[in-house]
């Protein structure tokens, strides 16, 4: 039979009991790295750690994966996983709860009733006070959003569902993406559109060089006076002085942001969140549990879902002799080599499955014969082969 390994995971920050509890047995959580064949992590920054030789993949709870040296953890053979969408509801009602705060000035009505809770007369005061704290209704007004993925999605539904216009521009659009937006949602083809005529604009891009301070002075000044901007993706998208420069003026009516730095907490009027968009028990949940279903699916089967730096496979559960996984460079004649070197070695393919993602691969393949206790090694040696691992075999 195929016996199943036992294996140890590392956790790098607090993950959910409920997640780790969906590790099978003969899994354990080891407080010691180096003995780790998986590493689940949130928020810690991973760039300067060196990883033990044993460690297979990194599973990160959560979506964005700027703590993780991708470009390294890819050269030493390591899968990393996020959790896109798992957190996407949590992140939804906080956007909404933004919304609220940057139309009413609940804020400045909360410090009021705490400046003058000791007054007797607040009860009177209250009523002469409110209409220093007077807003506007969010119903009608047109929400501006750029990225349509999970969260976007479900902002935006949402914010149909209580009668705001909505105009969204995402040029990488995914199919079930697109069946789950509300068709009341209007498609813009440039993101310049959607700055023209949008009373509040929310961004849900990743983090990276092409999104960083997508929102910037130019790109303001394309926006409608008195706009009301939110970001609970990451504060690098915006521009920051940028956008204080603007709050001063009047241009920028709002900025609300879950990003707290320097910066942004000394934005005169800006609202800024100690970054809770996904700190609910539920989210945690949902991440812990989706990064171990991933972490697991990959070290038992070979299985990869959702990573971000080697391509999607699936090839079920082993049911062959023995299953053998290769990550390797995506270069010309691999393929060939690697089928090549069972063919010579008498190894019969029962199934194979090969993608590629960028300038890298992975082979999965399932063999019929018992591999002899040298392949992994002489695997290896093909140019282009990062790491090999036997996933399964029967004993």
């Amino acid at each position: 039979m195929l016996a199943p390994k036992e294996r140890k995971i590392f956790c790098m920050n607090n993950i959910s009991s409920t997640g780790l509890a969906k590790f099978r047995k003969g899994y354990t959580i080891t407080d010691n790295p180096d003995e780790a064949a998986g590493i689940l992590v949130r928020s810690a920054d991973m760039k300067s750690m060196n990883f033990p030789e044993g460690l297979r993949a990194i599973a990160r709870a959560g979506a964005g994966v700027n703590n993780i040296p991708i470009d390294r953890c890819s050269e030493s053979g390591i899968v990393v996983f996020n959790t896109p969408g798992a957190n996407a509801n949590s992140v939804k009602e906080l956007v909404i709860a933004g919304l609220l705060l940057a139309s009413r000035d609940i804020y400045g009505g909360i410090s009021w009733v705490k400046e003058n809770a000791n007054d007797s007369d607040i009860t009177k005061l209250a009523e002469k006070a409110k209409k220093n704290f007077a807003g506007h209704e969010i119903k009608g007004k047109t929400l501006g959003i750029i990225g349509l993925g999970a969260i976007g999605v479900q902002v935006a539904n949402a914010a149909v569902s209580l009668g705001m216009n909505v105009i969204g521009y995402d040029p990488y659009l995914s199919l079930k993406s697109a069946w789950m937006l509300s068709p009341s949602v209007k498609h813009a083809d440039t993101p310049e559109e959607v700055y023209a005529v949008s009373d509040f604009i929310t961004i849900h891009v990743p983090a990276m060089d092409s999104t960083r301070h997508m929102i910037n002075a130019d790109t303001i000044a394309k926006m409608k006076p008195g706009v009301k901007i939110l970001n609970f993706a990451r504060d690098v998208l915006a521009d920051e002085n940028a956008v204080r420069d603007a709050m001063i003026s009047g241009h920028v009516a709002k900025y609300i942001s879950d990003f707290p730095n320097t910066l942004s907490a000394n934005i005169p009027g800006a609202i800024v969140l100690p970054h809770l968009g996904a700190s609910t028990e539920e989210a945690e949940e949902n991440c812990a549990l989706m990064a171990v279903q991933q972490m697991q699916d990959y070290l038992d089967n070979g299985n990869i879902t959702n990573s971000v730096n080697f391509p999607e496979i699936n090839a079920g559960t082993c049911g062959a002799e023995a299953r053998v996984a290769i990550l390797h460079r995506n270069i010309p004649a691999m393929l060939s080599g690697i089928t090549s070197f069972f063919g010579t070695n008498g190894l019969n393919i029962e199934n194979l499955i090969n993608k590629a993602r960028g300038q890298y691969a992975y082979t999965l393949v399932d063999i019929s014969h018992k591999m002899p206790d040298d392949t992994t090694e002489r695997l290896r040696e093909i140019n282009g082969v990062l790491r090999v691992r036997r996933v399964k075999e029967r004993s």
